[in-house]
């Protein structure tokens, strides 16, 4: 009996580790993991367990800023079962990371983006048995090759963050709840008396969306909408971002 008290305040409890394939994904992307399941000191009954792609993102509210993680994206991994004492389990599964996933490996002095997978043993009367794996999320090569053109216009990434809310293009708008920011700064070779260029991605089906929020001087904060074919060329790019930035 003392066991099973201890076990329901998580001491001696049943244990969860998710162990990814590979730890570097890109949005969009296709991924395997095993679930391995280490049962506790005593019998626990498990109602079910759960996967959940998760962020962390800024609001801002009328009292100031805070942070609140935002749930991505999440799969129901197995059904009620009951674990034995010292029992293990290992669990396959495949899952595709959400499109609209914030990029957490970015060349830019200040970034705030995290990415991480909650698995989660959901069981009774007792706290959830849980493990947090952080996850190196890549931009997808369009995404890569934009933030190349951005770098030949002029702009260097500066910052990039995730904020709370939707997006609302020029024919797109984004599901999750959240969006990142990547926040450029014009070099010597930019013009026009920008003073910042924001950039939020927004994939679609063989095309990427882009809001892009300007910056100027003179005429102060405005909003751009860019698509571009998946396989568009950095010089095609280049173009289109001069185009919008003129």
């Amino acid at each position: 009996m003392f066991k099973k008290i201890l076990a329901s305040v998580g001491i001696g409890a049943a244990k969860v580790d998710t162990q990814l394939e590979s730890e570097q994904l890109m949005p969009g992307e296709s991924f395997q993991a095993q679930i391995l399941i280490q049962g506790g000191d005593v019998e626990q009954d498990i109602s079910g367990m759960t996967l959940a792609l998760m962020t962390q993102a800024e609001v801002e509210t009328d009292d100031g800023e805070h942070h609140e993680n935002i749930v991505l994206q999440s799969w129901k991994i197995s059904e009620s079962f009951t674990l034995q004492p010292g029992e293990e389990k290992v669990i396959p599964f495949n899952g595709v990371i959400h499109p609209e996933t914030p990029l957490t490996q970015l060349q830019c002095g200040y970034n705030k983006s995290r990415v991480w997978l909650k698995t989660g043993l959901e069981i009774d009367l007792a706290l959830d048995a849980g493990d947090k794996d952080f996850i190196a999320v890549l931009p997808t090569p369009a995404m890569a090759r934009f933030l190349q053109a951005m770098d030949q216009c002029g702009y260097s990434m500066a910052s990039a963050d995730v904020e709370k809310g939707y997006l609302n293009g020029d024919g797109f708008r984004s599901t999750t709840g959240c969006y990142q920011e990547l926040e450029f700064r014009p070099s010597g070779l930019a013009r026009f008396a920008i003073k910042e260029v924001e950039v939020s991605f927004v994939p679609g089906a063989g095309v990427t969306h882009a809001l892009i929020e300007v910056d100027r001087t003179f005429r102060g904060d405005g909003y751009l909408s860019l698509t571009w074919p998946d396989d568009a060329s950095v010089e095609q790019l280049e173009r289109q971002i001069a185009g919008c930035l003129n």
